[in-house]
């Protein structure tokens, strides 16, 4: 269905102050340089004024303060946090598919003991083995592939090809993107003698924890004795390893490309920006924030910004930086003075 809202609308869906016409159109959502005349848009802060000037949009949801700004388009709706009412609004102009219809496709191969709940949805070619217990109204995307005794909490989604090795245990409204292994062996060798390596077992599990969201092709090893675990609420990008025994605590954010290597601890509402690396063994504190490609090689106290390698807090990082680049120009100078003064230069 093609939605259009007029200006007005849109302000009192947000609880915003409208300055402009309230009848102006809108019929969709897009970014500041993106948006055309029927677009709403949203700005966040000053460093997006040029943006703004150049945009299309028919809307723009925008911060107080920004009301008089010169430029841009004249329709405008004042909100205490633009970001967060754009993200509202989106399920106002786009709809998610509709769920599958729930029953058991009749490809899908169900081991001996599986216990379902009701209304369970479970797609083509999907492979449940025995003891499998799926919660009410759980997902099963295509080509799932649960080993045996795995449990689903219930309103949980597994989408297309995703692989829950045994011992792997979800609990209630875990997402897990596509492509993704859960509880397969970790990386475990002793080294030397005759034979080369050899692989120590692994005999834990790997514990998701309710509000869960995993991305795609991500890797979770099961615990070498006990259980690897995600805390409640964790939010885990694409392209993320975590290896066994691994603790991660309640409403992380964990970002793209992330490795975090065995029997490290990471406290709740951590933040691990794009390809962070922690060693093994190390304790992250609560609240802590790593930029990007900050390697953890230690502990790190509750509440600090990091960012370098090794770690260390971000200020300091930042200032060692300036430093370095200020050096150049005086090495620089140094090497012209040097070949100054050489007899023989």
């Amino acid at each position: 269905m093609h939605l259009r809202l007029t200006a007005q609308a849109v302000a009192d869906l947000v609880g915003g102050r409208l300055v402009g016409s309230g009848e102006v159109i809108v019929e969709g959502v897009a970014p500041l340089d993106d948006a055309g005349a029927a677009h709403l848009s949203y700005l966040s802060g000053a460093s997006y004024l040029p943006a703004f000037r150049k945009s299309s949009a028919s809307v723009v949801l925008i911060p107080p303060g920004f009301e008089s700004t010169t430029g841009g388009p004249p329709t405008r709706i004042v909100v205490d946090d633009p970001r967060r009412a754009f993200v509202d609004l989106l399920a106002h102009f786009h709809t998610e598919p509709e769920p599958p219809p729930a029953g058991v496709d009749p490809t899908a191969r169900l081991g001996a003991e599986v216990i379902m709940g009701e209304g369970v949805s479970v797609g083509p070619f999907a492979v449940l083995a025995t003891r499998v217990r799926l919660g009410n109204r759980v997902r099963i995307g295509p080509g799932v592939v649960l080993e045996s005794d795995v449990e689903v909490g219930d309103d949980s989604t597994l989408r297309p090809r995703v692989v829950c090795c045994s011992g792997t245990r979800l609990g209630a409204r875990v997402i897990v993107q596509a492509g993704t292994v859960i509880g397969e062996r970790g990386f475990g060798y002793i080294s030397g003698g005759t034979g080369g390596h050899h692989p120590i077992p692994h005999i834990g599990g790997c514990r998701i924890e309710d509000d869960v969201e995993i991305g795609s092709n991500v890797c979770i090893d099961r615990g070498t004795l006990g259980d690897t675990v995600i805390g409640k609420g964790t939010k885990i990008d694409n392209l993320v390893h975590i290896a066994h025994n691994v603790q991660i605590g309640e409403h992380c954010l964990i970002m793209g490309s992330v490795a975090i290597a065995g029997s490290a601890k990471v406290g709740d509402w951590v933040t691990l920006a794009g390809q962070v690396g922690v060693r093994d063994h190390v304790s992250v504190g609560d609240r802590v924030r790593a930029a990007a490609q900050t390697g953890i090689a230690g502990d790190i106290a509750p509440g600090q910004d990091i960012s370098g390698f090794p770690a260390r807090p971000n200020r300091d990082f930042l200032r060692s930086q300036a430093v370095l680049h200020r050096l150049v120009p005086l090495a620089r100078r140094l090497e012209d003075l040097a070949r100054e003064t050489d007899p023989n230069g």
